[in-house]
């Protein structure tokens, strides 16, 4: 069923945009009459697209007004419903049009009516995937792609559903593993800065005005206190601009060389870094190599998942040196980068044929890996922020008694 974008009026005179399902233009308008909107025009979608020569990525995203339709929630459940449909034995086309009924998101329904348009007027599934490439990653399409030669497209999309589900798992679990520790943190420092810039300057003007020798615990609370107080905004202005700077700094490409460079030498957290990066890679390829995507393809689009550009650099380097004809393991061995468990199923798996197996199994080692290590992390974290906080405490409550006992002493 045809789908048509309108633009118009409801009851109350506000304004009225959307996409409706119907049969054509007539019973389309009828349709919104009867939900209360006085249509002003409507154009089915594939009609859109045709009178626009500038390509349907862009008169989509013109028309819709948004960056990408697809969240990775929706992207993976997407994924895993357009496979059963085509195991089920449902055309592409109609296929596409059970997702679009049943889409809830107006973004989503419109994105898949317009693959769908698009489809019928004989373009490939991975040549109108390919357009949207802020919703459908190039992993995406290089296995629809992979799918639609070997005639497996069904079998290739649940495999595909399986790699972002655990992709999203993994990035849930980093992302949970970060989120307590960062709100303590946040939570600690604004306390410390709410104490020391309006309640410890209260405190100790008692002590300023005494006129005699303080403990340097207290000289060192009050130098600090002032600073803050009297500067609070020059000091924040100094941690903002800091923080805008490093962030242009990281955007260049030198920036982001030395960065990924600091995190991959931090203890621990260099750790985790480098081991979700290689889970990435590993996962990444062995489904691209399973799908039928060529080797040197498969790595120059799984080496942007790791998200770390000192390890995307070796396995750029590690491709154009198979490319002349080495094997995978031996320049990702002499890099230095890979530890050598990694180095190691790889080339068994070279040696066996059995690639795909190994760079799956590699993956679930480091998986396994990353959430013991976070699980540790985040147990250590708490109890380091809690003591650091404890001591700041002591100190400044220190700081503050030791002028009163000081005085009580003098009284007596």
């Amino acid at each position: 069923m045809p789908v048509y974008q309108y633009r118009g009026y409801r009851n109350d005179g506000g304004a009225a945009t959307g996409i409706v399902d119907a049969e054509n233009v007539k019973v389309a308008r009828l349709k919104l009459r009867k939900e209360g909107v006085f249509p002003t025009d409507v154009v089915e979608q594939g009609q859109t697209s045709a009178r626009h020569p500038e390509g349907s990525r862009a008169r989509a995203t013109h028309t819709l007004g948004r960056s990408a339709a697809l969240t990775s929630n929706d992207l993976a459940l997407t994924t895993r419903q357009f496979a059963t449909l085509l195991v089920a034995g449902l055309p592409l086309v109609e296929a596409l049009g059970v997702l679009v009924d049943q889409a809830e998101k107006k973004p989503v329904k419109a994105l898949f009516a317009d693959i769908r348009e698009q489809i019928r007027g004989g373009k490939s599934l991975s040549a109108v995937l390919e357009t949207y490439e802020k919703d459908f990653s190039s992993i995406y399409v290089h296995m629809v792609r992979a799918g639609e030669a070997s005639g497996a497209l069904d079998q290739i999309l649940f495999r595909l559903a399986e790699f972002l589900e655990k992709q999203l798992a993994l990035k849930n679990k980093v992302t949970n593993a970060i989120l307590y520790p960062a709100l303590m943190l946040i939570v600690g420092v604004s306390v410390l800065f709410f104490l020391m810039t309006f309640v410890v300057p209260k405190i100790t003007a008692v002590f300023a005005s005494m006129k005699q020798a303080l403990p340097w615990p207290t000289v060192a609370l009050m130098s600090i206190s002032r600073l803050f107080a009297d500067y609070w905004m020059l000091v924040v202005g100094l941690a903002v601009g800091g923080v805008f700077l490093a962030q242009r700094f990281v955007r260049t490409d030198s920036g982001r060389m030395a960065a990924d460079r600091l995190i991959l030498r931090l203890p621990l957290i260099g750790d985790v870094a480098r081991m979700v990066s290689i889970s990435r890679l590993t996962s990444t390829l062995s489904t691209m190599l399973a799908s039928g995507v060529q080797l040197l393809d498969a790595l120059d689009v799984s080496k942007r998942v790791m998200n770390n550009r000192v390890l995307e650099e070796t396995v750029e380097g590690a491709r154009q040196n198979i490319r002349e004809g080495e094997t995978i393991a031996d320049p990702l061995k002499r890099s230095g980068e890979f530890p050598a468990l990694v180095t190691h199923m790889i080339a068994v798996g070279e040696r066996s044929g059995e690639m795909e197996e190994m760079l799956r199994r590699v993956s679930q080692i480091y998986d396994g890996e990353v959430e013991r290590v976070i699980t540790r992390l985040t147990a250590l974290l708490e109890p380091i922020m809690i003591l650091v906080m404890g001591v700041l405490v002591f100190f400044i409550v220190v700081a503050i008694l030791l002028p009163i006992f000081e005085m009580g002493q003098m009284v007596r």
